[in-house]
């Protein structure tokens, strides 16, 4: 499971047998939660609170390109920007 990076306490990565849409798992203590990266929706959220959830969201949404472009390297993918 590849981590992409972790700020602020905040793990985020994918599974190496992942699906696409392009999407990012993050996790903290207990709490996970899961986005489709293109339109940054929440898919699936165990345990963070709303604040969390937008700090999380603010992350991902500037740092977008960075986890499609890993995305692509990992999986072989053609990126396109």
């Amino acid at each position: 499971m590849p981590t992409l990076f972790i700020l602020f306490g905040y793990r985020f990565f994918f599974w190496s047998n992942e699906h696409e849409p392009i999407h990012v798992h993050v996790n903290k203590g207990e709490s996970e939660a899961k986005y489709n990266v293109e339109t940054l929706e929440l898919i699936e959220n165990f345990g963070f609170k709303k604040n969390e959830l937008k700090m999380i969201e603010s992350i991902l949404e500037e740092n977008k390109n960075v986890i499609k472009q890993r995305w692509d390297e990992y999986f072989n993918k053609r990126f396109e920007k």
